[in-house]
């Protein structure tokens, strides 16, 4: 017995239309599911200020969603997980710590994370600090590693391959960037570095016949002009009036040096046992310069000890108002001393 074959045209085409529409309906779906992911993920975070955020070393993409719910940044983590499962290489997120701007989406979020551009916190060394105020700036900033807070300044000076024992003065006062969980030591290398090589760039371009024998004497030098002036201008006569003292043998005076050699024992007035007590740093009972540094000099100062206004200047008194006068003999210089004490008591 023959079998019939039925040949029935309209079941295929029936067929072929279910199967387009099918693809169609997939098609328009997935057009609109991410339509409205884009719509979701473009929408303001629920910021009220700029925040920080940070991502863990080993965290997951759905982990990091969580969290901006958890943050209460997103309402839910649906959408965000989609994207990072559609588009896994623009969810390669990098641990650190973030910045997130008011006003940003998900989608700026996280291309901030992908790029790994942490957020730069900053400390400022200031001209004319100390070295001890710089370690103490490092042991309260919070986002600051802690390395040397236990260390002495001997053991800090060794960690850093200064060759003083007092590593006073060694520090570039400057503004320095760094990423959270940065040590302690590795901000003062780079203020270190950043000394060392502004003193040589300035040892190498010095004046003439200056009375240092080495570098270490200019940084010297350019600390006790940085302490007593914060007038830049001042900085190049300041340093011509220490010079022309150290070229006769002439004591320098200065009273930062005496302070700094007081230390804790400075109570805010220099008195007349101070400056007859014989310490390394006390200029009024020693000739020459101190055994070291007595604060931070900055660019300026450093330039003013080695390129030093020529003068006949030997004497200097503050006039109350934030510069200085300035006399090539005793009896002038006791003259202002006179008169600008006095408007001063």
């Amino acid at each position: 017995m023959k079998k019939v074959l039925l040949n029935i045209p309209w079941l295929t085409k029936r067929k072929a239309a279910f199967g387009i529409m099918t693809l169609l309906f997939v098609v328009l779906s997935t057009i609109v599911f991410v339509l409205a992911m884009q719509f979701k993920l473009q929408q303001p975070l629920l910021l009220k200020a700029p925040e920080l955020i940070t991502v863990k070393a080993g965290t997951s993409f759905n982990a990091f969603a969580r969290q901006l719910v958890t943050k209460g940044w997103l309402e839910n983590d649906f959408w965000l997980r989609s994207y990072g499962k559609l588009k896994p290489s623009q969810a390669a997120i990098k641990s650190g710590t973030y910045q997130v701007s008011l006003g940003a989406n998900s989608l700026d979020l996280l291309q901030l994370i992908v790029s790994g551009k942490e957020h730069q916190f900053a400390i400022t060394f200031i001209e004319g600090s100390t070295f001890k105020q710089a370690l103490t700036q490092l042991a309260i900033h919070p986002e600051v590693e802690q390395h040397v807070t236990h260390l002495s300044l001997t053991e800090i000076a060794n960690k850093l391959s200064i060759k003083q024992d007092n590593p006073e003065g060694w520090l570039f006062p400057d503004t320095y960037a760094f990423t959270k969980g940065t040590a302690d030591l590795e901000i003062l290398k780079r203020a270190y570095k950043k000394m060392q090589q502004a003193l040589d760039s300035q040892w190498q371009q010095r004046a003439e016949n200056l009375p240092y024998t080495s570098p270490y004497q200019a940084l010297i030098m350019a600390s006790i002009i940085e302490k007593e002036s914060g007038k830049h201008a001042e900085h190049p006569r300041i340093a011509s009036v220490f010079i022309n003292r150290l070229n006769k043998n002439m004591r320098l005076q200065t009273d930062p040096t005496v302070i700094y050699g007081l230390g804790a024992r400075f109570k805010g007035d220099i008195t007349y046992a101070h400056l007859r007590e014989k310490t390394p740093y006390n200029t009024y009972r020693i000739k020459g310069l101190p055994p070291t540094p007595i604060a931070l000099p900055g660019a300026q100062a450093l330039r003013a000890a080695l390129h030093p206004e020529q003068s006949d200047y030997f004497y200097f008194v503050s006039n109350g108002a934030g510069e200085h006068i300035f006399s090539t003999n005793l009896a002038d210089h006791n003259r202002a001393v006179h008169k600008y004490q006095r408007k001063k008591n």
